[in-house]
């Protein structure tokens, strides 16, 4: 287990290094995000989605996961209210960063016939958990804003079918569908264009978790510690520990339980922080609390991998 995760954090050190003696700047990390994000991620997941048929999916893993997610959200919102503030955080507390960070540690760990299983709750894992976020903060804005006085109500089909677009039009989701359907075909890519693709989808996993340490090394926790604290012990903690008690439940087990498991204890996704820039809420606290979850998954993820070695076996 261990062996798997030297690569891993070997990698994040070296962006941390890098990023502290000047060799890449704080302004370069949107730059690099965005190739990240909008090149490497989509080759990747097209060519592996490519050559899956839609019938040997199981998805039994991924209700697990989204069981988990529910319960989470929906508690954090009845605790705090229907506001963006209370949005904000319980999608903090269930948003994960599955692809940059996930999808770099269970290639190493578990090997690519785990990426199936992880691709297949990637497909829908912005689409379910952004369009769910989208229509909660539409609704708790229209609701402040009768509660100001101001402005005139959207109709909720509205909301939903912007929300529905916006998770559907993106560059996760977009390449696993389109992907799928080109499976379903049976048609190959040429063989420059598939390689190529492997070439810039291989350079995924090195490239985000460097990326990873580069964030860190320019992030600053400071005053919003207790806020940072608490989605980090729901998001790196408790989250996994839901899934790992419903599991039973569904007959989830093996590898699927293993990547699920280790997906769940992922860190705050950096899609929060973009909905909270939108929203204009809690951008210090989400900023604190991705960087604090992301340092604590450094600690607390080959504990978490040590377990899930014995859900695979």
């Amino acid at each position: 287990m261990l062996a798997s995760l030297i690569p891993v954090l070997f990698c994040i050190a070296l962006g941390w290094v890098v990023a502290r003696i000047g060799w890449v700047r704080d302004a370069a990390i949107k730059d690099l995000s965005n190739l990240v994000f909008l090149v490497l991620t989509p080759a990747l997941l097209f060519r592996t989605m490519g050559n899956v048929r839609i019938q040997e999916l199981d998805f039994k893993p991924v209700v697990l996961y989204f069981a988990a997610v529910a319960i989470l959200f929906v508690g954090t919102l009845l605790l705090r209210g229907l506001s963006k503030r209370a949005a904000a955080q319980a999608l903090a507390c269930v948003f994960g960063n599955t692809v940059m960070i996930g999808v770099p540690i269970v290639q190493f760990v578990f090997g690519n016939d785990a990426l199936i299983v992880l691709f297949t709750l990637v497909s829908l894992h912005s689409l379910i958990l952004l369009t769910s976020a989208t229509l909660i903060f539409e609704l708790a804005e229209t609701r402040e804003a009768r509660e100001r006085g101001e402005g005139a109500p959207v109709p909720l089909w509205r909301t939903l079918l912007q929300a529905a677009r916006k998770s559907i039009i993106h560059p996760v989701p977009l390449p696993i569908l389109i992907g799928l359907i080109f499976a379903q075909t049976g048609l190959k890519l040429p063989d420059g264009i598939d390689k190529g693709l492997q070439m810039i989808g291989n350079a995924l996993s090195p490239m985000a978790l460097l990326l990873v340490g580069i964030s860190l090394a320019y992030t600053r926790i400071g005053a919003n510690l207790r806020m940072a604290t608490v989605i980090t012990l729901v998001k790196n903690v408790a989250m996994p520990a839901l899934v790992l008690a419903i599991a039973p439940l569904l007959g989830v087990s093996g590898l699927p339980l293993a990547v699920m498991f280790v997906i769940a204890a992922m860190p705050v996704g950096a899609n929060v922080f973009y909905f909270t820039q939108r929203y204009g809420v809690m951008q210090q606290e989400v900023s604190a609390s991705i960087a604090a979850s992301t340092a604590f998954a450094l600690v607390s993820l080959p504990l978490v991998i040590w377990i899930a070695h014995h859900f695979e076996a």
